[in-house]
């Protein structure tokens, strides 16, 4: 996959993009990222890529020139129909949520593009004839586009074939099949009085399969209930968030 990142601080991605996994897939050629200083894409003196909103107003929004030459330097090897197949993703408070539901849609693409938002936002025709989606990893505001960048590519990169240990590591994952992930243990099998459950050292696979997935749907009941309303439930599932509702 290859990820182009649009950004005035190409500088905060040095750290995160150098280490732990993320490193590991770039040395083996399953990721490339490349980042783009969207000043060198101006062409005055002072390298412009902010004015003040038409209406008046408080703070600054990025200009939409240096976004669209941006953006289309980078189409131009590719053919119009993986131009049109290439997200052009704005990173901003005002998108889709972020889920791993998007994360995987994200991931069959062979490539994508990330505009991070700075300032006040962009100009409204960057949204309007450039941007195919908008995505917020959260109700609340940072100082730009940069970090919600680096959380969807870790999420997205993560799913891609050959990246984790096992094929099978993401689909146990919180939120892959809308539930959160179930509890787990490692050695010793007590520690301070406290015991692993039995049924995880029972060997018995299909008992701890059982286990396994009720306590996913208990700790989404608990925690994150309005999950429920759109995880895949059989009718057993059904009937014990029933059972769980009921008063002791």
């Amino acid at each position: 996959m290859q990820i182009d990142i649009l950004t005035l601080f190409p500088e905060m991605f040095q750290g995160p993009f150098s280490t732990g996994l993320f490193q590991r897939a770039v040395s083996r050629g399953l990721v490339s990222v490349e980042l783009h200083n969207i000043r060198e894409y101006t062409h005055d003196r002072h390298r412009t890529v902010d004015d003040y909103p038409y209406g008046g107003g408080a703070g600054m929004i990025l200009k939409p020139e240096p976004i669209f030459e941006a953006v289309e330097a980078l189409q131009v090897d590719w053919s119009t129909r993986e131009k049109a197949e290439t997200p052009v993703v704005l990173l901003t408070p005002q998108g889709h949520p972020f889920s791993q539901q998007i994360a995987r849609k994200l991931s069959e693409h062979p490539r994508l593009i990330l505009l991070c938002g700075r300032y006040e936002g962009v100009d409204e025709r960057v949204r309007e004839h450039l941007v195919t989606e908008e995505i917020s990893i959260g109700d609340y505001v940072i100082g730009g586009g940069e970090l919600a960048a680096m959380v969807v590519v870790d999420a997205v990169v993560r799913l891609l074939p050959g990246v984790l240990g096992s094929e099978d590591s993401s689909e146990d994952d919180s939120h892959t099949a809308g539930l959160l992930e179930y509890p787990h243990y490692t050695r010793p099998p007590v520690f301070r009085g406290w015991s692993v459950p039995d049924v995880l050292v029972s060997g018995d696979h299909s008992r701890i399969a059982g286990w396994r997935h009720e306590q996913s749907i208990i700790r989404t009941l608990e925690r994150r209930p309005d999950l429920l309303d759109r995880a895949e439930l059989c009718v057993r599932d059904e009937e014990l968030i029933e059972r769980l509702k009921q008063p002791h």
